[in-house]
């Protein structure tokens, strides 16, 4: 029968959502994307507040403990004073002594800033390398400080014409959104940073906790025999969803109740996982079966056990025979009258050809045949006489064998003849130098196998091995094991 290639069925989903499953999924999916915020917000808080800086600073302020950075604020608030100065207009000698004193104080704070290194608490010592490169390259110059000096001088810079407006517009472009990234983050009580992101997230536990409890005393009230206990571990994925640490996992649930509320499908997906899965597995478990199996004959072949059993024909007392049948004589039996009744009728032409071939090179080989060849028709007469004594030959000996083999008389001489073909044989195979042979003739051929298939079995597909069992269930009528309903 030609076995077609099935696909496999769809999980089984409930054919109506309800609007509670929608509801609570998006209130999950809303939960995952403020967790997702809150373990992002530290490492891509720069990002978020070039897209959101008011929200990224009240987040900061309100729930992770960030303060402003004190040397960078009051660097910045120097800066503002220096711009507003200038932008009123240095007529008079006082207005001038003021621009150039705080000129003089921002040419002390960024040598302090490049000394002191503020950024590090915030682990934003980058952040600093990257103003200073970027002090060095207007300036062209090797040192950072002596860069910072000579663009605080309020002269025209050298190899440059602009003033020192150019240059305060410069530093809020290039300088200031760099520093305004910098922060401090205030410890709590055992010492680790403020993270009070708990305060929003335990409405979102209780409820999910609740839902939890509910759900799963529903289910063991509907379904004969089930148990509470037995109801909460069909639906452990949810646990994450009320529990404080390893909030990423919240990821798993919040998935699967997309997919229940039909928002996305996850079967291409889960069935191509399980293919590989179950795939990968079977390919693994086949291949420590096989080695396994020819490691145990391996072993028993280096022991002697096999041919200790092979070669020992007399002595049964350690050996358990469940059926008292001697199964290598039953066999032998069965062989002969298979060959006799069966093989030898219907290869009798091949037969008679080999023995009339025999004969004939034998009569060749005599001298009397040598001298009577030279007369005339003796070779034709040669031919038709071997002929008929071959195919008489081969006829009296079928029947001679089906014969002897019908009466008990003959049966039991061939019984004979078997014992003492495998007793000889036994004899034989005792000599120490050919059983050694054998012995490690066998087991180079184990190894050789283990070598040349058994690991092959890693190479097949996933695939091949998936389409194979889909081939056997059309073949034996067999269904997938069918998926728990949505309830659960």
């Amino acid at each position: 029968m030609r076995l077609s290639l099935i696909k496999p069925r769809r999980a089984k989903i409930s054919p109506t959502v309800t609007w509670f499953e929608r509801v609570m999924a998006m209130i999950a999916l809303v939960n995952l994307v403020l967790v997702l915020f809150d373990l992002s917000y530290i490492r891509f808080r720069d990002l978020y507040l070039e897209v959101i800086p008011n929200a990224t600073i009240w987040y900061g302020e309100k729930l992770k403990g960030i303060e402003p950075e004190r040397t960078t604020t009051a660097y910045l608030a120097v800066v503002d004073q220096l711009s507003a100065r200038v932008a009123d207009g240095v007529d008079t000698p006082a207005e001038q002594l003021s621009v150039d004193r705080l000129l003089a104080q921002l040419r002390e704070q960024s040598v302090a800033m490049i000394d002191e290194d503020p950024f590090a608490v915030a682990n934003k010592s980058g952040t600093l390398e990257q103003i200073k490169n970027e002090m060095r390259d207007r300036m062209d110059e090797d040192s950072s400080k002596a860069a910072f000096s000579e663009f605080w001088q309020g002269e025209p810079v050298s190899n440059s014409d602009s003033d020192l407006s150019e240059s305060i517009a410069f530093f809020d472009e290039e300088i200031r959104p760099l520093m305004e990234t910098n922060y401090y983050r205030g410890i709590n009580e055992r010492g680790n940073p403020i993270d009070l992101f708990w305060r929003i997230d335990i409405w979102f536990m209780a409820l999910f906790a609740a839902e939890f409890l509910a759900r799963t005393y529903v289910l063991s009230r509907r379904r004969f025999g089930t148990s509470w206990l037995d109801a909460m571990l069909w639906r452990v994925y949810d646990v994450p969803m009320f529990l404080g640490f390893w909030r990423w996992l919240r990821i798993i649930p919040v998935t699967v109740r997309l997919h229940r509320a039909r928002w996305i499908d996850l079967e291409p997906a889960r069935n191509r996982v399980s293919r590989a899965i179950v795939s990968q597995f079977a390919v693994e478990l086949t291949e420590i079966v096989l080695l396994r199996t020819i490691d145990q004959m391996q072993r028993l072949i280096r022991e002697g056990a096999i041919s200790r059993w092979l070669l020992t024909a007399t002595d049964r007392n350690q050996y358990v025979d469940i059926n008292g049948v001697d199964e290598v004589q039953t066999i032998a039996k069965h062989l002969s009258d298979t060959v006799v009744y069966q093989v030898l009728p219907k290869v009798k032409p091949e037969l008679d050809a080999l023995l009339q071939h025999s004969v004939v090179s034998a009569l060749h080989q005599a001298p009397a045949y040598q001298g009577l060849s030279v007369m005339p028709g003796f070779e034709g007469f040669t031919s038709q006489i071997s002929g008929q004594i071959v195919a008489e030959l081969s006829k009296t000996l079928n029947s001679a064998l089906q014969s002897a083999l019908a009466d008990e008389k003959g049966g039991e001489l061939a019984g004979n003849l078997v014992a003492s073909f495998g007793n000889q044989l036994r004899s034989e195979l005792r000599q120490e130098e050919t059983l050694a042979e054998i012995r490690t003739l066998v087991v180079d051929l184990l190894e050789e196998i283990k070598i040349n298939y058994v690991d092959r079995l890693a190479a097949e597909e996933a695939d091949q091995l998936e389409a194979s069992r889909y081939r056997l269930y059309e073949a034996t009528g067999r269904s997938r094991r069918p998926i728990p309903p949505s309830s659960m």
